[in-house]
């Protein structure tokens, strides 16, 4: 639960951090006539993502075993290359959001602003979407528990109200270094989800080793026990993973947390002197 909870707490503080920015911008040029096409926007954005979670959860109980296995790792790999490019997108144009919405915004406010509501579609589905791929693979991957879901549903509410208070400038936090730790765990999560949608391809017979374990500790951490339940709810802990699992696990976290290093360690080096007012946004961001 507490895995889902960060990531819904994460995907829900960039969407509110979103619809912040678009909100107080269009106030702020005099187009509160746009503000109801924009919710609307923000609307369809929210109900999307809960569609395609619906249909993720019912739509394969009348498929074979192979045909459920098959879908369930393809869909796994989707939602950590996702995830994998969201954490990437956003430690590169964080700096940049505000003003990249700002230009978008003014293009959709031509005319009666009904661009507004694509614009709104677009930047908040987009989050939405991945959010809903990234909670369905982890909650198939605990053998379709809720708690999972409960989680992540939590961690939205509460980036629902965090992303209030940081418009109303009641609470201030420094967002660059919530997503960079924030982003971290991800990878680390992101690697677990990997591991497990190598492993529904290889039940499925798609990829080979599926018999090959690289070890088995299930009787020092059973599956059942309360903290193998924790390992496998945050990290998707297997204790008896194949050796195909193992490589995946180690070369996605090896690779994608070399790379995720790199970039934050470029992103925090001073520029020139002048760049110093430029450190890691505060909240409030959209003002």
């Amino acid at each position: 639960m507490l895995a889902n909870y960060l990531i819904g707490l994460r995907e829900g503080l960039e969407m509110a951090l979103i619809v912040t920015i678009l909100i107080a911008y269009v106030v702020k040029v005099g187009r509160t006539d746009v503000l109801s096409k924009l919710w609307i926007g923000i609307g369809i954005a929210l109900v999307v993502p809960l569609g395609i979670g619906a249909v993720l959860t019912w739509g394969p109980y009348g498929m074979s075993f192979q045909a459920q296995e098959i879908l369930g790792g393809t869909l796994s790999l989707v939602a950590v290359g996702f995830v994998t490019w969201m954490v990437f997108w956003m430690g590169k144009t964080a700096r940049t959001m505000k003003s990249t919405l700002h230009n978008r915004l003014d293009s959709a406010l031509v005319g009666a602003g009904w661009g507004v509501v694509l614009l709104a579609m677009l930047s908040v589905g987009r989050e939405g979407i991945e959010t809903s791929l990234f909670v369905w693979a982890t909650v198939a991957s605990t053998g379709g528990s809720w708690e999972p879901a409960v989680g992540a549903l939590l961690g939205l509410a509460s980036a629902a109200v965090l992303g209030f208070l940081l418009y109303r400038g009641m609470v201030k936090i420094n967002l660059g270094t919530f997503f960079t730790w924030t982003g971290a765990f991800l990878v680390l999560v992101a690697a677990g989800v990997f591991a497990y949608g190598l492993g529904d391809l290889q039940e499925a017979g798609l990829l080979p080793g599926g018999a090959a374990h690289a070890y088995d500790i299930s009787r020092a951490i059973p599956s059942s026990s309360w903290y193998g339940t924790v390992a496998a709810g945050i990290l998707n802990f297997n204790p008896s993973p194949t050796l195909l699992q193992v490589a995946g696990w180690v070369g996605y976290l090896a690779v994608v947390g070399f790379f995720y290093v790199r970039q934050h360690r470029a992103s925090a080096r001073p520029t020139k002197p002048a760049a110093t007012t430029t450190s890691a946004p505060h909240a409030p961001i959209a003002s």
